[in-house]
């Protein structure tokens, strides 16, 4: 038996300011991964660590996350968001498929750019 059934990689790089590519850190990558580890701990949702990473390469679309040893990717940009991944993937086993990123993707879909700042108001 594996010591965690599930790892979570939330990357929280940070680039230059005004980099084409952005960051996951300057679009709150940090406060999500940290409000995420609280809330796994509060929901009791054991087996599962929730752990930085360096770049995942996938800096347009972020924040992201991916989970293994699944492999499912997942941006998100909200405590809902993260609340939302906690509750259905983790809790119920279930896929938050609004979030979900596929493999060839590099553009956040429509419904995934509501809720999110503008890029110039980012960091």
């Amino acid at each position: 038996m594996a010591y965690y059934k599930a790892h979570i990689f939330c990357c929280t790089n940070e680039r230059p300011p005004g980099h084409p590519r952005g960051s996951c850190k300057a679009r709150g990558a940090e406060p999500l991964r940290n409000y995420m580890k609280a809330r796994m701990k509060e929901e009791g949702v054991k087996e599962s660590r929730v752990n930085n990473a360096g770049c995942l390469d996938r800096c347009e679309l972020g924040p992201v996350m991916v989970i293994y040893p699944e492999g499912i990717w997942y941006t998100y940009s909200s405590k809902a968001d993260v609340d939302e991944i906690i509750e259905r993937h983790f809790k119920k086993g279930e896929h938050v498929e609004r979030l979900l990123l596929t493999d060839e993707q590099k553009e956040l879909t429509e419904v995934q750019k509501q809720g999110r700042p503008s890029e110039t108001a980012t960091c």
